[in-house]
């Protein structure tokens, strides 16, 4: 899957996920990236949550980022890297909605 696809299907992935919470999203940005330079991971969130957003402002955009290579390297064919890929973001979008990982997992992201 070349940079292209990859980025189309982060970007596909965040267009099925519903309005209800796509319409919430507030101040965040999704990059992709080929990978975190120390860490194994598939994605990663960065900025202060919404449940955490008390006197927020002034502040820079949170980030997701998801990243490319170690994706691609756990799965075997197209299809299945665009599921892990809708998994990963699904579960990078839950911690800007403060859901924490132990939750995320129970309900099937990651």
């Amino acid at each position: 899957m070349s940079r292209a696809e990859f980025e189309n299907a982060v970007g596909d992935a965040l267009d099925t996920l519903p309005t209800d919470i796509t319409d919430h999203m507030d101040n965040v940005v999704v990059l992709v990236e080929e990978e975190h330079p120390t860490e194994d991971i598939l994605g990663l969130y960065e900025g202060v949550a919404l449940t955490d957003r008390y006197e927020y402002s002034g502040h820079l955009p949170d980030v997701i980022t998801i990243y490319r290579k170690p994706i691609l390297e756990m799965v075997d064919d197209e299809s299945t890297a665009k599921r892990e890929i809708a998994i990963t973001v699904a579960h990078e979008v839950g911690h800007h909605f403060g859901i924490d990982d132990e939750r995320l997992h129970e309900l099937g992201f990651g």
